[in-house]
């Protein structure tokens, strides 16, 4: 009887322990791309926009988002996942095609994609039960 309550004990404080280090690691990855996100759509607001500077942070979100997305579709859903992606591919093309102001939704919508995949995945009641 003892046995099988010290492996139960280990087993969900397994659990437990990869839950957190998966939450810390998504807020992470979240808030970075999230941030980066916003960053280019203040510069997208401004009168006076440099179309290569834009290009090129978007070619930065990309790169990390290809290295996040490896490591977040060991846990998340890869529907989540691949609408984030899709509005990624949207600003990019939409910045190479000079429709920098018509970005902005793209760039709204994929930041709200992400803030749904934290609190869709965040460890609390309410996502429990």
């Amino acid at each position: 009887m003892l046995k099988e309550i010290v492996i139960c004990i280990i087993i969900v404080s397994m659990i437990l322990i990869g839950n957190y280090i998966t939450q810390n690691y998504t807020k992470q990855s979240i808030s970075e791309l999230t941030d980066e996100l916003s960053n280019i759509r203040n510069k997208v607001m401004q009168e006076n926009i440099e179309n290569e500077k834009i290009k090129e942070d978007v070619k930065s979100i990309n790169k990390k988002w290809k290295e996040k997305y490896n490591k977040l579709a060991y846990y998340i859903e890869h529907n989540e996942l691949e609408k984030i992606e899709t509005e990624l591919t949207a600003i990019k093309s939409k910045i190479e095609t000079a429709e920098i102001k018509n970005a902005v939704k793209n760039i709204d919508k994929s930041i709200f994609l992400l803030k749904n995949v934290r609190d869709r995945y965040a460890f609390n009641l309410e996502n429990i039960f």
